[in-house]
């Protein structure tokens, strides 16, 4: 589904800081399949989610979603794409503060101009297939790191994308939280997602659930399983 060609990333290309994070990536991500990107901090394996959920461009090399070439596209239809194809839980959650849980897991709807009706119904049916709909309005500073996840979830698949991407998921859940998010990976994995998540927790790398290791080192690939 997702295919990267050599691809690189420099970070203050030409400055006396240049940094590449990534050192010529070929890779390939199959659909409906939960795949890790695993490494030390510096690996690379962030760098690697933003290029490929299109928060990025490489530097060089090609990034192809199906058969066609999005490495050079405009930023609009690239914003077009991140909106219709994936779906972001963030390392943080990045929930809005003011405003309900149920409100958050709107957002990125807005911009598709859907019925507010509609759209209401939609993410109260997400929260309560999460078992978070009696938070639903709940302001977001109110809720547990769990709780919050949870929306955060909901949030990434309101546009109901085929890609769901989580940057490292479980770094700040205790192991019950975790395993737990890993049982909605499973449920989402059966409905025919597929689920990119970066991690160096065991807990996640070792589960049953996933699909193929990405291990990275140094911006470059040192093993794949």
């Amino acid at each position: 589904m997702i295919h990267l060609s050599d691809v690189r990333k420099a970070f203050n290309q030409g400055k006396p800081n240049e940094f590449w994070a990534l050192k010529g990536i070929d890779l390939s991500v199959r659909a409906g399949k939960v795949t890790v990107f695993r490494g030390p901090s510096g690996s690379g394996k962030t760098t690697l989610l933003t290029l490929v959920g299109c928060l990025a461009r490489p530097t060089t090399g090609r990034v192809r979603l199906r058969d066609r070439d999005i490495s050079g596209l405009p930023e609009r239809f690239l914003t077009d794409i991140r909106r219709s194809t994936f779906g972001f839980v963030f390392q943080q959650f990045n929930l809005l503060k003011g405003i309900s849980a149920v409100e958050n897991v709107m957002v990125p709807a807005y911009p598709l101009g859907r019925c507010r009706t509609e759209l209401s119904a939609r993410a109260h049916a997400l929260m309560d297939s999460l078992d978070i709909g009696p938070k639903a309005h709940s302001n977001a500073e109110w809720l547990s790191g769990g709780e919050a996840q949870r929306v955060a979830i909901a949030r990434a698949l309101i546009n109901d994308p085929e890609v769901v991407i989580a940057d490292e998921p479980t770094a700040n859940l205790d192991s019950e939280r975790s395993k737990q998010f890993l049982g909605i990976v499973e449920t989402l994995k059966a409905s025919g997602k597929t689920v990119l998540m970066t991690s160096h927790d065991p807990l996640v790398c070792d589960t049953e659930v996933v699909d193929h290791v990405v291990s990275l080192r140094d911006g470059q690939l040192v093993d794949t399983r």
